[in-house]
């Protein structure tokens, strides 16, 4: 027993982190130069992260039997993402009226760092709806792959695993071919895997010795009441949510432990990606719904990304002593509505859509968000945790609106009855695929 606990993915990661933590904090010099090795695991994630979802997305739809359902499960999904991440920016703006933390700091807006401010600028361009549905048309599919574009992938994926449906039996060895090809693929992420321990090690490393403990003193309540809202959120909401679809929240946290983990280390929910889709399915939710959902997710329905934004924007607001009225505060909910969107779960992608958004709201400078910058990847962690658990309940919900779960096999998996079966995928056994789940009417 004690040697499979040493053994396992989830302890190492645990010890990985702690240790990561230790070195930052007393050897800071050393700990800035391990950064490569979380940025090496990482890089190794997303290199087999287009093709898993191109894969998946395919053999899943290709095996529909109604592309009607293709329509069906996106609608359903673009409904949830816009109704749960208006709820989260709501929350996020009330905890920030009530808490007011940025009152009293009187930050001096010449006094900002307006240079650190300026590289992120550059990257923030509001786009307008049709400039950002014409940006999700790839101009080339190998392009949309390189760069990793999640939904120009996921469009051409969509688009292939129709054409494949529509040509039905001579469709079938095109299917099984890249069907074998997304199994090897995930022996491919079994491997990368291994190095989890070694990435959330040099990530988190670098994270407390670039910044350090010390930099939570000054802007400590603005920190404490992000992660008080965020974990609010994640109880209260997510909680209910989960709890009417039938599945207990504290089980499938516990289910997804090792990924949460990999992500406080890495910052980084693109890091855990693959494993999250296989174990979605585990749980008997269709592959074409787990592939779908997650990676439209991962741009739509960023949770923790929506709360930070509101917070930072009205604490920036309150630190430049800049009184927003109700009615500018719903104008910047309108904002923060399409800028909270389109954004990958990369680390720091937040820090450009909060750019964006205070681009779009004159009455908040762009340099203010000079106050945030050092302490962004330290609410980093929260925020990805937050966007990778939103995406699971996200998954299951319009799993069981679609009648595409199995709710008996996912709670007899969380109750760990199926735990022999379950792929460990930071064991040195090979990684299996999951089976494609039959459909359960509901």
């Amino acid at each position: 027993m004690r040697s499979s606990l040493f053994r396992s993915l989830y302890f190492q990661v645990v010890v990985a982190l702690v240790a990561g933590v230790a070195v930052g904090h007393f050897y800071p010099g050393i700990a800035t130069d391990l950064k490569p090795l979380g940025d090496a695991f990482i890089n190794g994630i997303k290199m087999v992260i287009t093709p898993v979802i191109f894969c998946t997305i395919v053999c899943g739809i290709a095996g529909m039997e109604s592309l009607k359902k293709v329509g069906s499960v996106g609608g359903k999904a673009l409904l949830y993402f816009e109704i749960i991440t208006t709820v989260a920016l709501v929350i996020g703006m009330v905890v920030a009226n009530l808490m007011q933390p940025g009152a009293g700091i009187n930050a001096d807006l010449a006094s900002l760092d307006h240079g650190a401010v300026a590289q992120i600028a550059q990257k923030a361009q509001p786009q307008s709806t049709g400039q950002f549905l014409a940006a999700i048309i790839p101009s080339s599919v190998v392009d949309a792959f390189a760069k990793g574009n999640l939904l120009q992938v996921l469009l051409f994926s969509i688009l292939f695993g129709v054409s494949l449906s529509i040509l039905g039996e001579r469709g079938e060895k095109a299917r099984a071919v890249i069907d074998e090809f997304g199994k090897a693929l995930l022996g491919i992420v079994g491997l990368v895997m291994k190095l989890a321990p070694l990435g959330a090690f040099g990530a988190m490393a670098f994270t407390v010795g670039k910044f350090g403990i010390g930099t939570l003193q000054q802007l400590a309540l603005l920190i404490a009441c992000y992660y008080a809202t965020t974990l609010i959120f994640i109880v209260l909401v997510l909680g209910t949510i989960s709890r009417a679809a039938g599945v207990s929240l504290w089980k499938l946290i516990r289910y997804l432990k090792e990924e949460m983990f990999i992500v406080l280390g890495t910052a980084s929910t693109e890091s855990v990606l693959p494993q999250m889709m296989q174990k979605l399915e585990k749980l008997g939710i269709a592959r074409s719904v787990v592939g779908m959902v997650i990676p439209t997710g991962y741009s739509f329905n960023l949770d923790g990304a929506a709360i930070y934004l509101t917070m930072t924007s009205l604490f920036i607001a309150q630190a430049l002593n800049i009184d927003l009225s109700l009615w500018q505060q719903l104008g910047l909910l309108a904002i923060l509505l399409v800028t909270s969107k389109g954004g990958a779960g990369v680390a720091g992608a937040a820090l450009v859509a909060l750019a964006a958004t205070l681009a779009s709201m004159p009455l908040i400078p762009v340099a203010g968000i000079a106050l945030v910058i050092g302490i962004d990847r330290l609410m980093n962690e929260i925020r990805a945790i937050t966007n990778l658990i939103g995406n699971a309940v996200a998954t299951i919900v319009v799993a069981r609106w679609e009648g595409e779960m199995d709710l008996e096999q996912a709670r007899r998996v969380l109750d760990g009855e199926e735990i022999a079966d379950e792929v460990e995928l930071g064991s040195d056994a090979i990684v299996t695929p999951l089976p494609v789940v039959a459909k359960v009417a509901m």
